[in-house]
């Protein structure tokens, strides 16, 4: 071969080579996925399929783990040997004994096929459990929906320490029998109340008046706020696993065979609306981590509330339609905080509730025993070394830990003093100012 001829031929090569070695050097890391991050339990968006759980301890060696699946939020097909609408599900539990440290103590896995029922709103199966007598525990559940390739992770606490705690008990609705999975009740929704441990003569119900109390922002290392007042009422009834109980007036209702009232299964009343935010009036008690002390005042005793609240809203947006959408965004989180956090109080007035509705979803959410971190992305970093360069991520967390409260396993307050710099100044100006705030992008929505 000559050396021009061969010339044309190494040349391209060469260049060809070094091109790709540039391309290659310029690229970035694939992004890691992180297995232990559980952010999309908070987001709907990341979560279509949101099974509800509930734990019943019916004997000293045996707890029963009931899953509730919603027909709306599964997907079935026809794609079976029978040609019958079927869900797919692979459930698999692990149960770890929580007092010194996570030890496993029992596992279990099932295989739901779930036959799609014309007018079915929802499916509920049970899963067994071994335990003795006086442990804490936490349920990890794993379901993976085959059809769609997707995994949900649930951690589910509960315990055996008391024969009288809420778990010893299994509330159903009166009329259609169903095992209840929330303790928020309707104004005119009747209940059956099982205690499921022994006999009882009488069943004892405390009346406590709502707790209507908001946390401090998270910037204030203040003493946690709760319920520092005893029952207004309470009464006794001959027991009965069938006596249809109804608890019409606003409130905390703590139930129990033990006259002592120490513990026992309590049922919540917040309201016709909960947890939606449709009345003027409770709307504008959602906006107390925006307003003012004294626009608070003036909004709650407007004679006009809807008035008075779209006036807000559009002095912070500046414009009908950025109102519309300020409303809309704020509002939705506060329904979502209400579906998520709602412990003895509602999901908006929890300090998750709060920082999940002036942070939105938060971007990073782990999980354990004694509580959960939240991490929120600041701005991206990017430093470079000649031709390559590395992205780098921080994060503003948050630190909630579990409280042991006597009303509610949900119950869950800010370690502020884990929680220095928080930005909160920073965001209540950007959502006043009619900008949805976002670490990541504080100029846009």
């Amino acid at each position: 071969m000559k050396k021009a001829e061969l010339l044309k031929f190494i040349i391209p090569v060469i260049l060809a080579v070094m091109l790709s070695g540039f391309i290659i050097s310029c690229k970035t890391s694939a992004p890691v996925v992180d297995s232990k991050d559980l952010s999309y339990l908070y987001n709907p968006i990341k979560n279509p399929v949101n099974p509800k759980y509930n734990i019943t301890n019916v004997s000293d060696n045996q707890s029963n783990l009931a899953i509730k699946f919603f027909s709306s939020e599964l997907s079935f097909s026809e794609a079976n040997p029978q040609g019958i609408p079927t869900a797919s599900m692979a459930v698999t539990v692990k149960l770890f004994s929580t007092a010194t440290g996570m030890i496993l103590t029992d596992t279990a896995y099932h295989n739901l096929n779930i036959i799609k029922e014309d007018g079915r709103i929802e499916y509920v199966y049970n899963i067994s459990l071994r335990v003795s007598p006086g442990i804490k525990y936490i349920a990890e559940v794993k379901i993976l929906d085959r059809l769609r390739s997707l995994v949900m992770q649930s951690f589910v606490p509960f315990n055996t320490l008391s024969l009288t705690n809420s778990y010893n008990y299994r509330a159903r609705g009166h009329f259609g029998k169903n095992e209840l999975f929330n303790p928020v009740l309707r104004v005119d929704e009747f209940v059956n109340l099982s205690w499921l441990r022994g006999l009882a003569d009488s069943l004892y119900i405390a009346y406590y008046k709502p707790y209507t109390t908001i946390p401090d922002p998270p910037s204030m290392i203040l003493p946690e706020k709760a319920i520092d007042y005893g029952p207004d009422t309470t009464i006794a009834l001959p027991y009965s696993d069938t006596l249809p109980i109804m608890f019409p007036k606003r409130g905390i209702y703590l139930c129990s065979v033990d006259s002592n009232l120490a513990e026992g299964y309590s049922f919540f009343n917040f309201g016709p609306s909960f947890p939606q935010m449709n009345a003027p009036e409770t709307m504008i008690e959602a906006l107390a981590y925006l307003a003012s002390e004294v626009e608070m005042r003036n909004l709650l005793s407007a004679e006009r509330p809807k008035m008075a609240l779209d006036e807000f809203w559009i002095k912070c947006g500046g414009n009908v339609e950025r109102a519309r959408e300020l409303i809309r965004i704020y509002y939705t989180r506060v329904v979502y905080a209400n579906y998520y956090f709602t412990s003895y109080k509602e999901g908006w007035r929890t300090e998750r509730g709060m920082i999940y509705i002036i942070y939105g979803p938060p971007d990073k959410v782990y999980k354990g025993p004694e509580g959960e971190n939240w991490g929120y992305r600041k701005p991206v970093i990017k430093s470079s070394w000649g031709t390559r360069y590395k992205v780098q991520e921080d994060y503003l967390w948050f630190t909630f830990k579990k409280k042991e409260a006597t009303f509610s396993d949900n119950d869950y307050f800010i370690s502020r003093s884990e929680t220095l710099v928080t930005f909160w100044e920073q965001a209540i100006d950007s959502w006043r100012k009619g900008i949805v705030f976002r670490l990541d992008n504080p100029q846009g929505l």
